[in-house]
């Protein structure tokens, strides 16, 4: 028993209890017993140590719960309690105490069942689930609530020193005993359970993963959720708890192995065990305080050494099982930078460090006689290129006698490529492989993994940096080389900043902006995404710029480790560990049970079931717990299954809705039982669907309906054959009460209904006409093919004899029972499938003794011979006959098959020929029928030829005309079957010829090539006389015919040419303009009807008919005999004619049109001969008369309808003059427009203003009209001066055209105005331009930064070498030399031009335009200037361009060039050059040119 010496508050619910002693060694005296204090009746009593104010036991001893009266286990803090034997401190020296401190122990370790599970705050559950943050506020909020007096704490009068502390002997040998051992063995923890903080267990319950299961992320995806991120809580709290009490300071580093190592920033290393129990805590603040924070660590492969490196480059040393410094070493690389990767490799003598001057050194540990060294050796200098990462290449131990091992292989990154080497037997550079061009502020990655590729288990490399992953396979060959060969690269849409393997086949990738990709290697296909921006991560940022020695390093180091946190995350054994500012969490993949269970607790039972069955079929990804071996996977998986289906029936049951619609709990149960059925079949469990399940649904009427309806499909696909028979009559009848009798007879033709009441079922098909059910159900069920036939032969039968039409209902009957004759006689089962093949002989041999039956069973006295042959027949005779000619390919040449054909044939020609009841087409089918197997070559039927004569005159009887194409038709076919050679030819053509059967006589002379006569079969033929073009150009063009036979088709053609010209005028002009273009005058003037000869012409000569007139070469005669004919026949099409037509003189073309009195025709050729003023004049007197008819009509009466046609007159004289003015002088433009304006103002002069009261003011419009138009030619003044002048306004009538005058006057005005406006933009917008220009080439250059965009390195660095710096506007910096190797600078009369890498890079496919740079030389104070003073310098260009690129329409000086242009020394108005040659090339009639106007604007001067 030892007194108190000292009380101290941790936090409101620990207390700091410390003994007072003497002779305790500084170890001991150190240590400090954390004691949760808390209330049972608040939190519940959770293996809380309650001091007890009547117990009389020191403290740290277990105490009854003040409040329950229970033992409770005692938990162990940071530092706790027991020392381990042989635990000793590294010297006497090592351990060094500020006075009034107790944070600077060192070497204090927590080995023994004890402290297993000893944590900072005890485990109680209310911190369990608080981050750091949430924790800190939590106590404080919780702070007041505590009361001394409530536990009884007694008060300490004097503080103790540190003398008595360190005086302090330990003479405490009862050690703390668990409440439950069982809980120090992982494998004992549930696996399932979210209320343990082992890194075995599940989601430890932190916030980010129950954050997760609420929003459901991927959870409903194919793959499920396939990692689980989990804080460590234990942990967690004592890296808080640390950082707050004993100033360990941040977490900084982490590494993982057996056991778990965290670096802070004040150089202390914690070592946890799997239970999150503190082990070891190495180091001190004192030595942090020398050293700086700890910014690498590693632990060897059998966790028994851990080094460190720390900020300052030092290195330490650890024994991890007695907590000894074994080497402290601080020269193993150049002084003043910080450790950036320490790594052992899998020799333990071996490790690796890299530092942040990018160098890469060999670690070499060594005892000799007891002291224990280190060597070093550089193995890459950060001289030649910064490395920094490193990755040496782990074997587990299975693998460790793999032949690759022996090279203990290396990889380095460095900011431009990736270099593998090997440290064994001697140093050697295996492969280099360059990145190429990224981003310089992305983290290179490196990873190594064992993989198996093509039964061969190998190493991967995989590294990145950017959005792209390479994965590099590794091998060794028989002659101890190495080789490395590429694979499939993986793109990304994002950048990495980590990438660690969790298996062979599964990666987990880390992005820039903290979100974790579960990538599937194999496939790239992303499984899952998590978001961990609340883990806090922690960055190596300060360690890469190496801030603790000064920021000794280069800018581009420092600008990759902005987002470096390869000390951040450590995986081991599937786990992955990230470090957080204040947490360490851990992902590893889930179990497929645990995957499946997760889907499940968020309630997504489909889900589940797809995810189990893609297991069952080994077709999910990153599958975890699964045996090899398929047979035992998928009875584990299918039994799991199986659960989930009684889960999911159960809650389909369960989650109907009680009330609403009927239709509502249909929707329910349609979406929730079909997946039941679905699976049960999937897993071929049909017992479990048709009991148990069954019997679940049956619970409820509505989801018993569903699921008997839900069969449909899978009976329908054959899935499912069979089912018990209640279920099967409980499907029957269902159906039949919902009337489904479609759907039912889909179903019973696929199931075996060996279960069921045949009679009932037959009869249920009968009532119901669901004749495919029932003949399958005779078919299937007892073997009868006969009774259905009997059965539907009763009912067709009677109407057919009595020549009655059958109903559609009958109709259906019939053409059933012909696919089940069909059916029957093929060897097919009928609606589906095949007859057995012992059956198949015995079937046929039925079917057709039934069919040939001389009566049927219940005959009456008056029925025929072969009635049921009969009944087909007249049914359908083609497709009966159709069905025996099928049946006659598959007989076999047997002599009963022989037998069977030719008494079936004796019986159609008895039933046909002997009666008179059968059409022509019925008649003709059968010997159609009957030639086709009479032209078999192994044919061994006998029919009488004279039937066939019989046949001939049957179907060319004359007397009789009705049925004419059929019977043609009927013996056409009978002849291409092969019928011909049962006929007489010298016979039958007359006969044909006689019965106009023009088909028949073309197949006749087809066969004797007289094709000319052919010619006459389609002229004769009505129905087939425009088919004659066709075949007239097919005979003359289609290689296959002699030239004699074209030759009498070409004048047989020839011969008919007028007939043809009737037939089709078109048709008729294109087959001669193809075959006959050299006799098209013979027959012009051959032809005598004046109108067809018009039709023709206009067929041939107007392009619009599609002939192409390139190939005809006709005189211009005939051109202008087709104008006469087109003026005679249709004189409204001549001018739109005349303006497609080529081939035509204009004298005779005008003399015929002038003849014919067409005006605009007239015009229109005189314009186009060049005689402006005669075609003025023709269409100015056309208008005269009009207004001369208009002003008599005005006396006379009031049609209005004349205005119309003048206006339209009018339009065109406007356009005609405006046309032409443009190639006219003055005096002929005035020759044109003034005549008009007179012609238009006279009828206002000459009559009467009252008789032109209601049409004076359309006349002044249309007057006006003609003024605006013609101001854009004639000059303003002209037009004033010439109304002036007129006789009847010189003399005081002025204010009749005052409206005239002063419509001019306003344009004149607007357009006045518009000039002006537009004159002051460009003045403005011109003097803007060259401010800006003036601006921007005067402006001082500020590069974005200080190191040249291509080599990377600082302009500082290579002043020694004779290099020039140049800077772009663009803000760009380079050195010239990298410029040129980049093809960037061009000499152009001894000055260069430099254009920016990057700008043209990024720039690629878009515009080419150069940028060019503008040069300084040195420090950049002067700029380079152009050798010739006409040139701009390149600083001018490179801002003029950029200049022009701000604009895209037109440039200033061409609107400025187009407003100063004159035209014949005439001075015209804006707007008329808008108005005048529309090919005139003017800036304004650019589509893009569109000029808004606004008022003037006010000049202040």
């Amino acid at each position: 028993m030892r007194a108190v010496c000292s009380l101290r508050w941790i936090d409101p619910r620990s207390l700091a209890v410390v003994a007072a002693g003497v002779g305790a060694s500084p170890v001991t005296a150190a240590r400090r017993l954390f004691l949760p204090v808390r209330s049972c009746s608040r939190l519940g009593h959770r293996r809380s140590n309650l001091p007890s104010s009547d117990a009389g036991r020191a403290a740290g001893s277990a105490h009854r719960c003040a409040i329950c009266g229970r033992y409770p286990t005692a938990q162990r803090a940071l530092f706790g309690r027991g020392e381990p034997e042989g635990t000793r401190v590294e010297g006497p020296g090592e351990l060094e105490m500020e006075p009034e401190s107790l944070s600077a122990e060192q070497g204090a370790s927590l080995p023994g069942p004890a402290e297993e599970l000893g944590t900072l705050l005890g485990q109680d559950a209310a911190l369990r689930k608080l981050s750091g943050g949430e924790l800190d506020r939590e106590l404080e909020s919780k702070s007041d609530l505590i009361d001394d007096k409530e536990f009884d704490i007694p008060q300490v009068d004097t503080p103790p020193t540190l003398e008595s502390i360190l005086n302090e002997t330990d003479d405490e040998e009862e050690s703390f005993v668990l409440e439950d051992p069982s809980l120090l063995n992982i494998d004992n923890i549930d696996t399932h359970s979210y209320d343990t903080s082992s890194l075995a267990s599940s989601d430890s319950g932190d916030r980010t993963h129950l954050k997760r299961k609420k929003k459901l992320l991927d959870s409903f995806s194919l793959h499920g959720s396939v990692v689980r991120l989990s804080l460590l809580k234990g942990i967690s709290a004592q890296i808080v708890s640390a950082a707050d009490k004993v100033d360990a300071g941040l977490p900084t580093a982490i590494a993982a192995s057996s056991l778990i190592a965290v670096g802070t920033s004040h150089g202390l290393a914690l070592i946890f065990d799997p239970n999150q129990a503190l082990r070891l805590c190495l180091g001190s603040t004192a030595v942090g305080a020398q050293y700086g924070a700890i910014s690498a660590l590693s632990i060897n492969n059998d966790c028994s050494r851990l080094l460190c490196g720390f900020a300052k480059g030092q290195i330490t040393m650890w024994d991890l099982a007695s907590g000894k410094l074994l080497r402290s070493i601080t020269d193993a690389h150049p002084p003043g930078t910080a450790i950036l990767h320490i790594k052992f490799t899998d020799d333990p003598t071996l490790a690796i460090c890299n530092d942040s001057g990018g160098s890469v050194f060999e670690l070499s540990f060594k005892r000799v006689m007891g002291v224990r060294t280190c060597e070093s050796r550089c193995l890459f200098s950060g001289s030649k290129g910064e490395v920094c990462c490193i990755e040496p290449l782990h074997a587990k131990t299975e693998l460790r006698d793999h032949p690759i091992t022996q090279y203990s292989l290396l990889a380095m990154a460095s900011l431009t490529k990736i270099l593998v080497i090997g440290l064994k037997p001697s140093l050697k550079v295996w492969m280099t492989f360059p990145y190429g061009r990224m981003d310089p502020s992305s983290v290179p990655l490196l990873a190594w993994h064992f993989v198996a590729v093509q039964n061969s288990v190998n190493p991967m490399l995989a590294f990145c940096r950017g959005d792209v992953v390479h994965f590099l396979l590794v091998k060794r060959d028989d002659s101890g080389a190495i080789h490395v060969t590429k694979q499939k690269q993986l793109h990304l849409h994002y950048d990495l900043i980590n990438f660690t393997w969790i298996n062979s086949r599964t990666v987990v990738l880390l992005d820039s902006v903290e979100k974790l990709h579960v990538i599937d290697r194999q496939t790239q296909e992303e499984l899952e995404t998590i978001e961990i921006s609340e883990v806090q991560l922690v960055y190596n940022s300060s360690h890469f710029k190496s801030l603790a020695t000064g920021g000794n390093v280069s800018q581009a180091l420092a600008l990759v480790g902005e987002k470096a946190c390869y000390q951040s995350i450590s995986s081991c054994g599937g786990q992955i560990f990230y470090l957080g500012t204040k947490s360490v969490h851990v992902m590893m993949i889930r179990s497929w049970r645990e995957r499946v269970d997760h889907l499940l607790k968020q309630d997504c039972l489909t889900e589940a079931l797809a995810l189990a069955w893609s297991f069952h079929e080994g077709k999910a990804k990153a599958v975890v717990g699964l045996s090899g071996d398929a047979n035992k996977r998928k009875a584990v998986i299918a039994d799991r299954m199986v659960e989930i289906l009684f889960h999911y029936a159960d809650r389909t049951l369960k989650k109907c809705p009680d009330q609403g619609k009927i239709q509502v709990m249909e929707q329910h149960f349609q979406d929730m039982v079909p997946v039941t059925v679905d699976y049960c079949l999937l897993l071929q469990r049909t017992d479990l669907l048709f009991s148990q399940m069954y019997d679940k649904l049956s619970e409820n009427s509505v989801a018993k309906g569903v699921f008997l309806e839900c069969l449909e499909p899978y009976i329908l696909s054959d899935k499912l054959m069979g089912m018990t028979a209640q279920v099967m009559k409980d499907l029957l009848l269902h159906y039949q009460d919902k009337n489904l009798m479609e759907d039912m007879e889909a179903c019973i033709v696929h199931m075996d209904i060996t279960s069921l009441d045949i009679q009932q079922v037959v009869l249920l098909c009968w009532e119901n006409h669901l004749y495919d059910a029932m003949i399958y159900v005779y078919n299937s069920g007892m073997n009868d093919f006969i009774s259905p036939m009997e059965k539907l032969f009763k009912v067709i039968a009677p109407p057919l004899n009595a020549g009655k039409s059958l109903t559609d209902e009958k109709v259906v009957m019939g053409n059933k029972l012909l696919v089940y004759i069909s059916c029957c006689l093929a060897g097919r089962a009928y609606p589906l499938g095949d007859i057995p093949e012992d059956l198949v002989p015995l079937v046929k041999n039925q079917v057709f003794e039934f069919l040939i039956r001389l009566h049927s069973a219940e005959a009456s006295a008056d029925e025929e011979v072969y009635p049921y042959v009969r009944t087909l027949l007249h049914f359908d005779t083609r497709e009966f006959l159709n069905v025996l000619a099928l049946t006659f390919e598959d007989f076999k040449n047997d002599k009963q098959a022989v037998e069977y054909q030719q008494r079936i044939v004796d019986i159609l020609l008895k039933v046909m020929v002997e009666n008179s009841d059968f059409t022509p087409s019925q008649v003709g089918c059968l010997f159609t029928f009957l030639a086709r197997q009479l032209a078999k070559p192994n044919n061994t039927l006998f029919v009488n030829r004279t039937l066939f004569d019989q046949v001939l005159e049957f179907l060319c009887s004359p007397d009789d005309d009705s049925r004419h194409s059929e019977r043609q038709q009927v013996l056409l076919e009978l002849l291409q079957v092969g019928g011909i050679v049962q006929f007489e030819e010298n016979r039958l053509i007359p006969m044909a010829e006689k019965a106009e059967f023009y088909q028949i006589c073309e197949f006749m002379y087809e066969r004797e090539h007289l094709y000319d006569k052919i010619i006459d079969c389609y002229l004769r033929d009505p129905v087939r006389k425009e088919e004659v073009f066709n075949y007239i150009h097919n005979i003359l063009s289609i290689p296959g015919y002699s030239a004699e036979e074209k030759q009498s088709v070409w004048q047989k053609a020839m011969k008919h040419i007028e007939e043809l010209l009737l037939l089709s005028p078109n048709k008729a002009a294109d087959l001669i303009a193809t075959h006959f273009d050299d006799q098209i005058e013979g027959i012009i003037k051959n032809l005598q009807d004046q109108f067809l000869l018009f039709q023709f012409l206009r067929s041939l000569l107007d392009p619009r008919e599609g002939i192409n007139q390139d190939t005809l070469q006709m005189s211009p005669c005939v051109t202008e005999q087709f104008i006469e004919l087109l003026c005679h026949y249709s004189p409204d099409q001549v001018l739109e004619t005349l303006q497609v037509l080529e081939f035509y003189r204009l004298e005779e073309t005008i003399q015929i049109t002038q003849k014919h009195l067409l005006h605009e025709a007239s015009s229109y050729l005189l314009e186009k001969k060049g005689d402006v003023h005669g075609a003025f004049l023709v269409m100015l007197e056309q208008l005269r008369s009009k207004l001369l008819v208009l002003t008599r009509e005005i006396e006379e009466s009031t049609e209005l309808h004349l205005l119309k046609d003048i206006e339209d007159t009018l339009v065109k004289i406007i356009a005609l003059c405006q046309r032409n003015s443009h190639s006219l002088n003055q005096q002929q433009r005035e020759a044109l427009w003034f005549p008009l304006l007179e012609a238009m103002m006279s009828p206002q002069k000459l009559s009467s203003s009252t008789a032109l009261c209601q049409y004076s003011e359309p006349l002044k419009s249309l007057t006006m009209q003609v003024l605006n138009n013609m101001a854009a030619f004639i000059a303003l003044p002209s037009i004033l001066q010439r109304i002036l002048q007129d006789p009847v306004y010189g003399r005081g009538k002025l204010g009749e055209i005052q409206g005239l005058v002063l419509g001019m006057l306003d344009t004149f005005n607007y357009e006045q105005t518009l000039l002006e406006t537009t004159t002051n933009l460009l003045n403005h917008d011109l003097h803007w331009s060259l401010c800006n220009l003036r601006a921007s080439i005067t402006k001082g250059l500020n590069p974005k930064q200080d190191y040249c965009c291509i080599c990377l390195q600082q302009y500082k660095r290579r002043q020694e070498m004779a290099d020039e710096i140049i800077v772009f506007s663009c803000g760009h910096l380079y050195h010239s030399v990298c410029l040129l190797s980049k093809e960037c600078g061009i000499e152009t009369k001894g000055q260069m031009r430099w254009t920016c890498y990057k700008c043209n890079s990024s720039n690629k496919g878009g515009k080419l335009s150069e940028n060019f740079s503008e040069l300084k030389k040195g420090n950049g104070a002067s700029l380079a200037q152009s050798s010739s003073e006409s040139l701009l310098d390149s600083q001018q260009i490179q801002a003029f361009d950029q200049l022009c690129r701000l604009y895209r329409g037109t440039s200033r000086l061409a609107l400025l060039t187009e407003l100063s242009r004159t035209r014949g020394g005439e001075k015209h108005g804006l707007l008329n050059v808008s108005q005048g040659d529309p090919a005139l090339n003017s800036v304004f009639q650019n589509e893009n040119f569109q000029l808004h106007l606004t008022p003037p604007p006010l000049t202040e001067e």
